[in-house]
């Protein structure tokens, strides 16, 4: 539940739509391979749990982050 309220939150929100459009909305790992698929999902690398919610230097931080198609998420 609490993480649900953190994907709600608007702090996400700006972050992720912020790190979206620093990757001009494009997956990631299409992009390594030289492919160009819309990005959808804002991954976090490092799993979101109850143990790091609160931690905005993992949930939060671009290093932390990829942007990718729902293909390359699944």
């Amino acid at each position: 539940m609490a993480r649900h309220k953190f994907y709600s939150s608007k702090k996400w929100q700006e972050c992720r739509n912020a790190y979206a459009s620093s990757k001009r909305w494009l997956c990631e790992r299409c992009l390594e391979k030289g492919l160009y698929h819309k990005g959808a999902i804002v991954h976090h690398k490092i799993y979101i749990d109850d143990d790091n919610l609160d931690d905005d230097s993992i949930t939060l931080n671009f290093d932390n982050l990829e942007l990718l198609c729902r293909s390359c998420h699944e």
